[in-house]
């Protein structure tokens, strides 16, 4: 079956590895070993991953490639070719999970289309820890990237989340997220609860709850310095009208000639109430 044909034998494979957020103690026994024995290390930062290899006393042995946004395109024939060669080749970003919102995607969708193995090392994740963090309701969450630089795309990406039931998380910048909660207090509404986290799992954490119009205040009096996560609180569910505001939009559909039970029944579906309560309202107005 595509996606779990592991049985070319020649094929080495590709693994991806979450790092630590800023902790180098949360990392895993799997990627330390990982680290000491991939015969390639393709690493978004090599400066950040041998800092990190030092923290975790342990050697890369492989050879060590460049894999940031502008070379992720240039770099996939090659690390295709060392897996398919029977190479390990190990993928990581300076921060959290390869292919959330960081370099890693193209490599596995291209792994993968082969039916190349593909296999991944969890561990940290800036993504769940904000949400864990934040203080709201997360049963339900959709992850967002980075929020748009300029104003006018990050103001059309809000209103598209003014009615998301889910919450909301998102990277920004620290030299953007004054102006970007600002957006989102015009935009959600000043009382839309939120969270900011930032340097998360590092010597500075610090995580700002509350409504986004006080989010917004704190971070206008800045600066605000490091990486940074944002959650927003999902929209709260409409509330259904009144049943008496609905009687007169079932007597017109009467007197177009629709029998009263039927109009009844899709006036109240489309309204979300009661049937029963709206049949008897507009049975009681009939007189």
């Amino acid at each position: 079956m595509a996606g779990e044909a592991h049985d070319n034998a020649a094929a080495g494979r590709l693994v991806l590895a979450a790092t630590p957020l800023g902790d180098a103690r949360d990392a895993s026994p799997r990627l330390v070993a990982a680290l000491a024995t991939a015969d390639v290390v393709a690493a978004e930062d090599t400066r950040r991953l041998r800092a990190l290899a030092a923290a975790l006393d342990v050697t890369v042995r492989g050879r060590v490639v460049s894999h940031y946004d502008a070379v992720e395109a240039a770099r996939l024939p090659g690390l295709l070719a060392e897996v398919r060669a029977g190479a390990t080749v190990l993928v990581v970003t300076d921060a959290g999970m390869p292919a959330v919102a960081d370099p890693g995607y193209r490599l596995v969708a291209a792994a993968a289309a082969e039916e190349l193995p593909v296999t991944c090392l969890p561990g940290p994740s800036a993504v769940t820890t904000a949400l864990v963090l934040s203080g709201l309701p997360v049963d339900r969450f959709c992850f967002e990237g980075f929020a748009p630089r300029k104003a006018g795309e990050r103001r059309r990406w809000f209103a598209a989340l003014v009615a998301e039931p889910r919450a909301v998380v998102f990277f920004e910048s620290p030299h953007r997220i004054a102006e970007s909660l600002a957006d989102a207090v015009a935009v959600l509404g000043p009382d839309r609860r939120g969270a900011v986290c930032r340097e998360l799992t590092k010597k500075h954490e610090e995580v700002r709850r509350g409504p986004l119009a006080e989010l917004a205040a704190w971070a206008a009096d800045g600066p605000v310095r490091g990486e940074i996560t944002v959650v927003v609180a999902g929209a709260a569910p409409a509330a259904a009208p009144a049943v008496g505001s609905l009687v007169a939009a079932v007597h017109e559909r009467v007197a177009e000639g629709e029998r009263l039970k039927t109009a009844v029944a899709a006036v109240a579906d489309a309204a979300g109430v009661s049937k029963r309560e709206l049949y008897a309202a507009a049975l009681a107005e009939r007189g």
